[in-house]
């Protein structure tokens, strides 16, 4: 078998078949809010209501509700990415198992109910985690994130075929 040849012959592709887990919604809820420098905001608000139940806790004229709803929303606010993946695991989770093309021109994802082709230029670039390839869309909101569990590759190989071709493509971000 030639170098770069898949085991379908296609020259450059790089397959990953996987069911979409919460794990993988977070991971791209995550990249993006890291990207967009959202996790400061949050933090600082899970921060500030933090302050505020215990500065409810050690004064003595206030109530209980007060605490607590300091509380309440502290711990809102820290989960938001949490709550993201969450729904975002109930949109996509129905399609059942994807099967994802990674090519020279894209990427193409295709369930029972659904093919989706994506061109590279959709994306501003990428970036990796442990587990993950996340791609990150050109809209100044970055609304699509395209995540790429490597669980879903046949193995070590395909993994390091898979980062080539991204890099070749997208910029590291």
């Amino acid at each position: 078998m030639a170098v770069g040849m898949e085991r379908d012959g296609r020259q450059g592709t790089v397959e990953l078949v996987y069911r979409p887990t919460r794990a993988d919604l977070l991971a791209g809820v995550r990249v993006r809010e890291r990207r967009r420098r959202l996790h400061l905001v949050r933090w600082g608000f899970t921060g500030l209501f933090g302050a505020g139940a215990l500065q409810a806790l050690a004064a003595t004229q206030t109530s209980a509700l007060s605490f607590l709803t300091a509380v309440f929303c502290a711990a809102l606010i820290w989960s938001i990415p949490h709550l993201q993946a969450h729904h975002a695991l109930r949109t996509v989770s129905w399609q059942g198992e994807y099967r994802t093309s990674v090519t020279e021109t894209g990427i193409a994802a295709e369930t029972k109910h659904t093919t989706l082709i994506q061109r590279w230029s959709v994306f501003r670039g990428y970036r990796e985690t442990r587990d993950h390839m996340v791609l990150l869309s050109r809209d100044p909101n970055i609304l699509l994130v395209e995540v790429l569990p490597q669980r879903g590759l046949r193995s070590a190989q395909d993994a390091e075929r898979l980062r080539t071709l991204v890099s070749r493509h997208l910029p590291r971000i």
